[in-house]
Formats: C-alpha cells, structure tokens, sequence
C-alpha cells in the first residue's frame, strides 16, 4: 500500500479500485503532474479510469487535505501530496520544471518581515520563476 492509499483509509475515505490507482499514481509521482498527466498514468495501469473520474478523485483529494494544488503560471492546476515537509518551489520557465528547495535563510527572513510587521507566520507559499543562467 503506498502512502496516499494509507492516508486515505486513515481517514476514512471509501476507496474504490480507481481511487487506490489514482492514489498509487500520485504517491510514486516524482514531480508535480495535472489532471491530464495523471490520467495518462493512471490510465496506463487501469485503462477504465476516465479523466472524469480522474478530475473528481483529485478534486476530493485537494478537500480533504491530503493534495496540494499549484498554479505554476502555465495554464494547468498542478498537484502534490500535502502534508510533506515545507519546501519552496523553483519553476524553470523554458521546461515547465518545478524544482523543490529549501533554504534557511529564506525561512528566517520570512519571519522576520512578519515579526517587523506584526505579525506571526503561520504559513506561506514562495514561488520563484527563472530561466536557465547560461541563456
């Protein structure tokens, strides 16, 4: 069982066959794939899964907290599991990429910004958008 499927057990989804290969999709994805990418994975294990039911698993993943949607400026909603460690997000501009980072410095000047503000950091989201440095 891979860690999406136990994360949805755990919290007492109802788990049909096409929800437990969505979920397996999702947890063995190394990147941050959209609907239409999750269902050509999903299905390539299981050719009954439609992208409805692709766009309706995801779309009750994202509510229930166990995926995180991004929207990486392309057009496309972006998606991965929710609940791992904080990381930020490079987006290479050329490939579509999206590279995970993070980096201390950054953690502790956010904070600091909202200290000097007033306020308590709860939460956040950094996106930075480039292109390879040698172009």
């Amino acid at each position: 069982m891979e860690r999406l499927e136990k994360i949805c057990i755990d919290k007492g989804m109802r788990m049909t066959e096409q929800r437990r290969v969505i979920a397996r999709v999702l947890s063995l994805a190394s990147d941050h794939p959209d609907v239409e990418e999750l269902h050509r994975r999903a299905h390539a294990v299981d050719p009954h899964i439609s992208i409805a039911t692709v766009y309706r698993t995801v779309r009750l993943f994202e509510e229930s907290g166990i995926l995180t949607r991004h929207d990486f400026r392309d057009g496309r909603s972006r998606y991965e599991e929710s609940g791992e460690s904080h990381h930020d997000h490079l987006i290479d501009m050329k490939t579509g990429a999206v590279i995970e980072f993070v980096d201390q410095e950054i953690e502790a000047l956010q904070a600091a910004i909202a200290k000097r503000l007033g306020y308590r950091l709860v939460d956040h989201r950094l996106e930075l958008y480039g292109v390879p440095a040698d172009e």
